[in-house]
């Protein structure tokens, strides 16, 4: 048995994960790094990168069938087969960044082997045990797969398997309505599939149902059939005839079946009991500073149990290196935290949705908003359509809440990530001028709108206004 004794064992090497290792060996200290599966972990291998490559292969289709203005529409000639090496492609263009290779070169010691507490100052992977002064469970988090009847007797995809697909669904079942459901079914559509959304709840259950139904209705447009309060209580049949025995007695049949109903946290098989570390239902316990039950072990990203993204994982890394590093007091808040969803249009939202919003603050709240249809930008390039729309939740000339649908969304909503960060008042985000024409303003325009009311509709600052004029020379 190989022993290494270390000041900072890193599980997981996924983007937390190495955004820690990465950050502490650099600043000198020792750094043991242990992935038992792929570097770079989920979003690389199986999550973001391929799902907005291959969203972005099929927008591509769409486009030549949409055509545009004076510009005819064509059918596309669709090979899925090179769609999916175009994702292929993504992948291995960013997995040197997150090698083995790359981390040996840091300084890092790489060990490729599962990782399991042996006690609560030391992990043993593979024929190596390693003692640490701080272990950090980066783990990441898998497909959930409901207990539905059936479902375990025929052949489904997941996120990590559906990239291994070479031959395109001739109708795709999609099991769930969240982010990942929804944008793989639009990309499916787009690239010449049948598809069907089956969720037991309302599709983007999490979102703001008004922004939700805008992407719904955008995905219905485009033929993607989205059934929703529709419970699935046994799954039948093999290869390429799949059917879906609903609550209420309909069935659905497809040929292939995607399971996209949520995320489960990796801990499992760790032995954490054994390093005193306690789990709960969403990952490990982690306090705010993403200490666990054990003071030497912290918890980051999904393992943590709290939001799912990437860029979380990535903040919680920041986190650990303050406390890990240089032993100042620093804790995770997620309040400034942003989310999309990369259908088209994309959905994002920061903070409390309106209906959060009213429930916390009630009375006090204002919600200030602008419509896509009325930006310069959207209408000159054809985006104006749809109904996509900006809205801001507002308690005491601050944001609680920005929920964004629209083209590049995602984008626009890092504008108000800054300002939750900093703690901007409505007045310093209205007094940001954007450049004309772009879709950056419908921010201004939505922070704007929440001061009309105050300057244009009260009778105070018309009075004052008039008496001004008369004694302006």
């Amino acid at each position: 048995m190989n022993k290494i004794k270390t000041d900072i064992c890193v599980i997981g090497g996924g983007s937390g994960g190495l955004s820690v290792a990465a950050g502490a060996v650099q600043m000198g200290a020792k750094v043991v790094l242990i992935e038992a599966g792929e570097m770079g972990g989920d979003c690389l291998n199986y999550g973001c990168v391929p799902s907005k490559a291959l969203l972005s292969a099929a927008k591509q289709a769409h486009v030549m069938r949409k055509g545009g203005a004076g510009i005819a529409g064509v059918t596309p000639q669709i090979d899925y087969a090179a769609a999916m090496d175009h994702v292929q492609g993504a992948i291995d263009t960013i997995a040197p960044h997150d090698s083995q290779e790359r981390f040996e070169g840091l300084g890092c010691t790489v060990i490729r082997a599962f990782a399991k507490f042996t006690s609560p100052k030391t992990v043993q992977a593979g024929d190596t045990e390693i003692t640490a002064r701080r272990f950090v469970i980066s783990t990441g988090s898998r497909a959930f797969i409901p207990p539905i009847e059936g479902l375990d007797g025929v052949p489904y995809l997941t996120n990590e398997t559906l990239w291994q697909q070479r031959t395109a669904p001739k109708h795709l079942l999609v099991l769930g309505g969240g982010p990942i459901g929804m944008e793989m079914a639009q990309a499916h559509r787009r690239l010449g599939c049948e598809v069907t959304v089956v969720d037991a709840q309302a599709a983007l259950g999490r979102d703001d149902p008004e922004a939700a139904a805008v992407v719904i209705a955008a995905l219905r447009a485009e033929g993607v059939t989205i059934l929703e309060n529709a419970p699935v209580v046994q799954v039948s049949g093999g290869a390429g005839d799949i059917t879906l025995q609903l609550k209420d007695g309909a069935q659905i049949k497809g040929t292939d079946l995607l399971v996209a109903v949520g995320r489960v946290a990796n801990t499992d098989g760790m032995d954490l009991d054994k390093g005193g570390v306690e789990r709960n239902r969403a990952g490990v316990k982690v306090d705010a500073s993403l200490r666990s039950t054990n003071r030497r072990v912290y918890a980051i990203g999904d393992a943590a149990g709290g939001m799912q993204f990437t860029h979380v994982a990535g903040y919680h890394a920041g986190v650990l290196i303050r406390s890990m590093l240089f032993g100042l007091p620093a804790k995770a808040s997620h309040h400034h935290i942003p989310r999309a969803t990369y259908t088209d249009p994309e959905l994002a939202q920061i903070g409390l949705t309106e209906a959060e919003a009213r429930a916390t603050h009630g009375e006090a709240l204002t919600v200030s908003r602008a419509e896509v249809s009325g930006n310069d930008r959207a209408i000159a390039t054809g985006r104006a359509l749809g109904g996509g729309f900006i809205k801001v939740m507002i308690v005491k000339n601050r944001p609680v809440g920005v929920t964004i649908v629209a083209a590049d969304a995602g984008e626009l909503i890092s504008f108000w990530a800054l300002a939750f960060a900093n703690k901007l008042k409505m007045g310093q985000i209205a007094g940001m001028v954007a450049p004309y024409p772009t879709l950056m303003e419908l921010n201004k325009r939505a922070a704007g709108a929440y001061f009309t009311p105050k300057l244009f509709d009260n009778p105070r600052v018309k009075t004052a206004v008039n008496l001004i004029q008369r004694f302006l020379p």
